[in-house]
């Protein structure tokens, strides 16, 4: 008959590892919306900025712009990035066998390759080896053609853009060692509730390797649904680019009203002119009466067939406006300062500030599977925190070593 010590501690070794197992936050989903969302990548390498994005599949203009780099720079896609540099990588998020997650990264494969090392050192934590093999149906990953085209899944949510009714974007960030739910909260101006909702958590403890999403400020369009950029938000202090890189988008510091003027990078752009006035797109004017502010101005409104929406509104405002302010722009980093992988978002500041920032000097443009579960109270509907592993090799050496102790203390 087996000693009862010995099955016992069999138990403990089984709840060990899943107890250190990393978590990632995931969201069911059952139509085929998609949305904006970030991914919180940090550089594994020096790599250019072209490089970064081809890593992505994504605009090196969008990169750039997602973190407020001044693009005037000459050459600036070939600007090359340091290693251990953080950025914000922008995605398309989507809806995926009934989970949100993101599908258009592929990645061509190299001799020294594994799964392990695309997934922990290239894509930074953001995916296991597990994952992608069940993304691309390997039977066997000790074998990889050199030049193979891999599909890597990659976590994010969208929770209807929304958090506690305000407009957001969510990043999905990788836990690190060092991190604190606190601090990462306080980090991107969000509080320890609001993480521990969106991310469906009955405790504040995380480990390294954990993905949450995090919730950011974010100002949100109001395109029409068949609207080529319908659904366009934008995180607090950064910049987007739309319309064919005709129109640059930006959200902050002073408010979270989207604001978009033409963008210096179009080489052929439809008319940006309101009908009927003389104001551009982006041009606001008002005139001070004894009734309020009377405010003119001339809003982007979408990219639709090829033509870009200008339309002029009026309104009587308690005060005007005073200038637009604009997120500071940064020069392509060259070096990592300490703290800034951790730097967050600009906070929103109250309306009328005296205070401007100029216009920017160059017209910068500016696997897992679903689970059942419940909301968390007042969270984002259908958030889920599922196992993944991530770090299998960490997670079963704690759990041996646990395990032989046990073994040790039992009689023969």
């Amino acid at each position: 008959m087996p000693n009862p010590r010995f099955i016992t501690f069999i138990l403990i070794f089984i709840n060990v590892v899943a107890l250190v197992t990393p978590k990632s936050t995931i969201e069911p989903c059952s139509n085929s919306d998609s949305c904006n969302a970030l991914l919180a990548y940090t550089l594994y390498t020096d790599l250019k900025v072209s490089e970064v994005a081809s890593l992505f599949q994504i605009d090196p203009v969008a990169l750039l712009t997602a973190n407020a780099i001044d693009i005037s720079y000459p050459d600036v896609e070939n600007h090359i990035l340091p290693s251990q540099l953080f950025l914000k990588i922008p995605i398309t998020c989507s809806c995926v066998d009934g989970i949100r997650k993101s599908v258009s990264t592929h990645y061509k494969t190299r001799p020294s390759d594994t799964l392990s090392t695309i997934a922990d050192s290239i894509y930074a934590g953001l995916v296991s080896a597990d994952q992608i093999k069940e993304a691309n149906s390997i039977d066997d990953p000790s074998v990889l053609d050199v030049g193979q085209s891999l599909v890597v899944p990659l976590p994010c949510t969208c929770f209807n853009g929304t958090d506690n009714s305000l407009p957001a974007i969510y990043l999905s960030y990788v836990v690190k060692e060092v991190d604190t739910l606190a601090a990462i909260a306080a980090r991107y101006a969000t509080t320890l509730t609001d993480l521990m909702n969106v991310n469906a958590m009955g405790s504040v403890a995380i480990m390294a390797g954990d993905i949450l999403a995090v919730p950011l400020p974010a100002c949100a369009s109001k395109f029409p649904r068949y609207a080529f950029d319908f659904g366009l938000i934008v995180p607090n202090g950064s910049y987007a680019i739309s319309a064919s890189h005709c129109v640059q988008c930006s959200c902050g510091p002073g408010n979270l009203n989207l604001y978009c003027m033409p963008a210096s990078l179009a080489v052929s752009c439809s008319s940006m002119q309101c009908r009927n006035s003389n104001l551009m797109l982006g041009n606001v004017t008002w005139q001070q009466s004894s009734a309020g502010c009377k405010v003119t101005s001339c809003s982007y409104g979408g990219y639709v067939n090829g033509t870009i929406i200008a339309t002029l509104s009026t309104s009587l405002q308690p005060r005007c406006p005073g200038l637009q302010q604009f997120p500071p722009l940064v020069a392509p980093p060259t070096t990592v300062i300490k703290d800034s992988t951790f730097a967050p978002a600009p906070a929103p500041q109250s309306d009328g500030s005296s205070t401007s920032t100029p216009t920017p000097k160059t017209g910068i443009v500016p696997t897992t599977r679903s689970l059942p579960g419940l909301p968390p109270a007042s969270g984002p509907s259908g958030s889920i925190s599922a196992s993944f592993t991530a770090n299998p090799s960490s997670t079963l050496v704690i759990a041996a070593v646990l395990f032989l102790f046990a073994m040790a203390s039992i009689p023969l």
